[in-house]
């Protein structure tokens, strides 16, 4: 199944527009990468649009933690995740996602950054 990411083909009243193209590859998007918890670290390298790189994060067990406190970053150990805004079900899967709150080693921590995009997993304490 392919992932569409452009313009869709009907209007907000639900009658159907006019195609003036087809689809084109370029509008074609990745399947989503759903970070999970686990015991080993897992990236996947995906070329990009232009011969670029990209790295997505399969697999985590550690996260970046900045300290306010300490003004420090240390990486710590994930133990479980605590709660995913944007969709409770991903927090039951043990998903991780921008924003989600994980409870690691120090305390609880909000995730910073993008894991299916960046290949990394950055966060702040919260409590």
């Amino acid at each position: 199944m392919s992932y569409y990411q452009g313009n869709d083909f009907k209007k907000i009243t639900g009658g159907k527009k006019g195609r003036r193209r087809d689809k084109r590859k370029y509008e074609l998007g990745g399947s989503p990468i759903n970070t999970t918890l686990a015991g080993e670290e897992e990236r996947k390298i995906v070329r990009t649009v232009g011969g670029n790189t990209k790295v997505k994060l399969k697999r985590v067990t550690y996260v970046n933690v900045y300290l306010p406190e300490e003004k420090r970053v240390k990486r710590v150990k994930i133990l479980d995740v605590v709660n995913v805004p944007s969709n409770p079900q991903l927090a039951r899967s043990k998903i991780i996602v921008k924003g989600a709150i994980v409870k690691t080693e120090v305390g609880l921590v909000k995730i910073l950054s993008r894991p299916g995009q960046d290949g990394v997993l950055n966060g702040v304490l919260v409590k």
